[in-house]
């Protein structure tokens, strides 16, 4: 029998669908705006590092009590609250980008005072000023950043606010080494002032970048919503799906191509708060859950503790040169800045549940090391030199799991889940939730380690995060891959096995083929 042949083009066809889809090249507008939306986490990144060394001359220049440093350390996180709460309704009302430009603004203001301060009192109001503009830089950035990606690599583009937070913190860091050795009265000054100049950058840099496509669409400007997506988008394809998508999230329908179109009440946030805690759907029910524990647990685990008072910990371990103990401290910023680079890169290829589960293991681990090691190191009266080497190692591997993981994902996971309705508000919910925790963890550290001793501080931050890990493991689905207005399909049923999530198409060519040669790609 003849064999029939196929004709060259068909059989290149045939052997072309099952090669696996070529992944599209990175937007650099749209890495080039999540990286200046996300530099405002420098802020608080900042403030943190620049006070864990700050402190240890403003105790002696201004004579304050521990009390005084416990308030001083951590009541920046609950000024920030303010930031927070006002944030969700600003970004709404003036757009993202302006909401970024205001809280670089507000900081700036809170440096300067913060650097001229002349005693406690007016420290504490520099603080206030500053805790506001970091209020707002938490909330917009991740919310933003969220808006704008491409669904391929949302979470690389989403986790940069935490990136720029641990940046912060290294500079701070080295801010203190820098300044260490300037008269007492004014070295801790210029660490605090020099915050102006991130602001000032950010400022500059906001200008270039376009608003969100999605608080355009909800603000009914079509027409630019479609030229940014255009912009940030892997294709053209892509940029009209999500058009489509966030028009039918804000309730306009999806054959009004207009350029302005006026949006519906029923499509503005006056009842967020309601849906959210009153007339909450299940998933929305199990959504709202998720953001407030990620947030919960993401600082209640104490990891604030160790880079707030990083030297206090050092000091407790046998170190007692203050040079020494800020140097420890830029050790501890590089080990946060290395592990949440690489963070960046595993988040769109490992998933976010994973690596959740992974770093509060190592986290775990590292917290019931520090605290075995500081109780020796407290009960003995001479020095243990493998305790004082396995604490310094075990509070650089604590910060480093949980920048790869738990510190992240926080941001990117919180934020990406919250329907496009529930958005600004419910990413301004979970701040709250976060500097809540971490300004009561700053601000009970040093009494807390009074009361149970700093060994037994870690073991309850060891407990803590156990029962932390528990909850991600029974109630986070995976999210990697979906868009953002599919994540609402994910939640309402509590599972404790991970979902089985395919990941979304990602060029025009993988869209489309027939469902089952897109699963067979993903094998």
């Amino acid at each position: 029998m003849a064999s029939v042949e196929l004709p060259a083009a068909q059989k290149m066809t045939s052997l072309a669908d099952f090669d696996p889809p070529k992944k599209p090249k990175r937007n650099k507008f749209a890495l080039a705006c999540a990286a200046l939306a996300s530099m405002t986490s420098i802020l608080l990144g900042y403030d943190i590092g620049v006070m864990s060394g700050a402190i240890l001359y403003i105790r002696k220049d201004l004579h304050i009590s521990d009390e005084k440093e416990e308030i001083l350390m951590g009541i920046i996180n609950l000024y920030s609250l303010i930031g927070s709460y006002l944030a969700g309704r600003t970004s709404d009302w003036i757009g993202r980008r302006y909401t970024i430009i205001l809280a670089a603004a507000i900081f700036f203001v809170g440096a300067l005072l913060m650097g001229f301060s002349p005693n406690y009192a007016f420290l504490m109001f520099g603080r206030f000023v500053a805790g506001i503009g970091i209020g707002y830089a938490l909330m917009i950035a991740p919310v933003y950043t969220a808006e704008l990606s491409p669904t391929s690599y949302r979470g690389f583009l989403t986790s940069f606010p935490e990136v720029f937070i641990n940046s912060g913190i290294l500079f701070g860091y080295i801010s203190n080494f820098a300044f260490s050795r300037l008269p007492l009265w004014l070295g801790w000054r210029l660490m605090l002032g020099v915050g102006v100049v991130p602001s000032i950058l950010i400022a500059l840099g906001v200008l270039a970048m376009p608003e969100s496509p999605r608080w355009l669409v909800m603000k009914g400007r079509l027409g630019e919503a479609r030229r940014v997506l255009e912009r940030t988008a892997d294709s053209e394809e892509e940029a009209r799906l999500r058009l489509a998508d966030i028009k039918s999230a804000a309730g306009i329908p999806e054959s009004c191509n207009d350029d302005v179109v006026q949006v519906s009440k029923q499509s503005t946030r006056k009842g967020v708060w309601k849906e959210m805690f009153i007339t909450a759907t299940p998933a929305v029910r199990h959504i709202v859950l998720a953001v407030v524990g990620i947030h919960f647990f993401q600082q209640a685990i104490g990891l604030d503790s160790v880079v707030l008072y990083s030297p206090t910990i050092f000091e407790k371990a046998g170190i007692t040169s203050d040079r020494q103990k800020l140097l420890g401290t830029v050790a501890v910023g590089f080990t946060k800045t290395i592990f949440i680079l690489v963070a960046t890169f595993l988040l769109d290829r490992v998933g976010r549940r994973p690596l959740l589960l992974s770093s509060f293991g190592g986290i775990i681990l590292s917290l019931f090391t520090l605290g075995t090691c500081l109780t020796v190191i407290q009960h003995s009266d001479t020095k243990v030199k493998w305790a004082v080497g396995l604490s310094i190692a075990t509070v650089l591997s604590s910060v480093g799991t949980f920048s790869i993981g738990a510190g992240p994902i926080a941001w990117v996971y919180s934020t990406e889940i919250l329907p496009l309705r529930l958005r600004a508000q419910g990413a301004a919910m979970g701040v709250v939730v976060n500097r809540t925790m971490s300004g009561v963890i700053s601000m009970t550290f040093l009494s807390l380690s009074k009361a149970m001793t700093i060994g037994g501080a870690f073991f309850l931050y060891g407990s803590i995060a156990v029962i932390g890990w528990i909850f991600f493991y029974t109630l986070f689905p995976e999210t990697q891959g979906k868009t953002l207005e599919e994540m609402e399909g994910s939640f309402g049923k509590f599972r404790a096995k991970p979902r089985n999530v395919p990941r979304a198409p990602n060029s025009d060519k993988d869209r489309d083929k027939p469902i089952q040669l897109q699963n067979m790609d993903r094998v």
